[in-house]
């Protein structure tokens, strides 16, 4: 006849945040398996001890002690990034319990005094994530942090990439008589040593987000001036050619106003966006049109293409505006920093067409797509609706051929 088996989420370590039912569960145990940490905290117990951590290893630990009451112990919650989800499948013939405990994830918050539903939960312990990408996104990401990933490491990408100034909240050894919660900028937590038994949450009053599901923003929305702006519908088809995914990195060379680097960027929402321009008066305006669009993850790049390419990292996606006379140079740089990089080029006058023509053969970039839009958008004549035909523009777009 099988014990009683029960896997049980002990909280973070200290007994005094055990639920009453997890209590009596660990006390009524014959056998207690888990990690050596958490088996220390009821060393006082009588109850065999059983350190075991990877699924495989606790299920046959199971097995040995089938007779016996077993308490499975785990870390945190049994629901929130536990190794209990890598047992289930292996206890598919046993009957048992499961406790849920208290989170890291609760725990801190609370200390935060602040709501925990609305909160971007994110794992860099032995996973890979973006974290600047998620906190640039989001509210409120909460990081379980371990290996080479720690609170410091975290909030030094985030001063990196522009985000130091954003507040967050350390919890070092929670629940622990010798824990430790510190709250300030990103910058400053940077600056600190945390241990690896430490989580954070990073608050960011103003994440990017697009106001729109697809993209269209109305052209008198952006701050113009003198300076050339891709208008709203060849805008919209570019990025549909450009296939950006939401954590893309995209260079937009010749930015002008920024339209269509504001528009990647709310689009990319998780990625970066680098405006590459050379003018004065377009440069400013990139500065406020990001401001008042709030793309944090577009970075203003003043210099001339292809020079000021080099210090950028490799994109995903590349759209030429205007290239100054150098395109052909600007797509080779891409493509050695890229091979598989997917391109978009605009052409107004037939000079330019030829020539992107001719660079996107010559650089043998596969799934050509040459379009022309020409729109017409109605103006009041009088009491009369008349159509005003604005300069076609035509958009090549393709990709690497790696």
């Amino acid at each position: 006849m099988s014990g009683k088996l029960t896997l049980i989420g002990i909280g973070m370590g200290n007994p005094n945040t055990l639920t009453i039912a997890a209590k009596r569960a660990v006390e009524e145990a014959e056998v207690l398996i888990g990690a050596a940490r958490l088996l220390e905290t009821f060393s006082g117990l009588s109850a065999e001890r059983f350190p075991a951590v990877r699924a495989e290893e606790v299920a046959e630990a199971v097995r040995l002690h089938e007779e016996k009451n077993v308490a499975v112990l785990y870390s945190g919650d049994t629901g929130f990034y536990s190794g209990a989800e890598s047992l289930f499948p292996l206890l598919q013939d046993r009957e048992y319990d499961v406790l849920p405990g208290l989170s890291s994830l609760q725990y801190l918050c609370a200390k935060a005094h602040t709501a925990w539903q609305d909160v971007c939960c994110v794992s860099v312990h032995g996973r890979e994530a973006d974290c600047a990408g998620e906190v640039q996104s989001h509210d409120k990401v909460f990081f379980l942090t371990g290996g080479n990933r720690r609170v410091q490491d975290i909030c030094r990408e985030l001063a990196d990439r522009g985000m130091g100034e954003l507040t967050a909240f350390a919890g070092e050894r929670l629940s622990y008589p010798d824990e430790r919660i510190v709250r300030g900028a990103a910058g400053e937590l940077a600056g600190m040593a945390f241990s690896d038994l430490s989580v954070l949450l990073v608050c960011n009053d103003r994440p990017v987000r697009s106001e729109t599901a697809l993209p269209g923003i109305p052209d008198e929305s952006f701050l113009r001036g003198g300076t050339p702006m891709t208008k709203a519908e060849v805008r919209a088809v570019c990025l549909s050619k450009l296939r950006l995914t939401p954590s893309c990195t995209v260079w937009d060379v010749g930015a002008g106003t920024g339209s269509v680097s504001v528009e990647c960027a709310l689009t990319a929402a998780k990625g970066r966006v680098f405006a590459v321009e050379r003018d004065g008066e377009a440069l400013s305006l990139l500065e406020q049109n990001r401001e008042k669009f709030g793309a944090w993850n577009l970075e203003i790049v003043a210099g001339e293409a292809p020079r000021i390419l080099e210090e950028l990292p490799k994109p995903d996606r590349v759209f030429v505006g205007g290239s100054g006379g150098n395109l052909e140079e600007i797509l080779r740089l891409a493509l050695q920093k890229n091979p598989a990089v997917r391109i978009a080029v605009t052409a107004v006058t037939l000079e330019t067409l030829a020539e992107a023509v001719r660079c996107f053969g010559l650089l043998e970039l596969k799934d050509m797509e040459i379009t022309e839009l020409a729109v017409a958008k109605a103006r009041l004549a009088g009491s009369y609706h008349l159509m005003q035909a604005h300069n076609p523009v035509y958009l090549l777009s393709g990709e690497g051929g790696a």
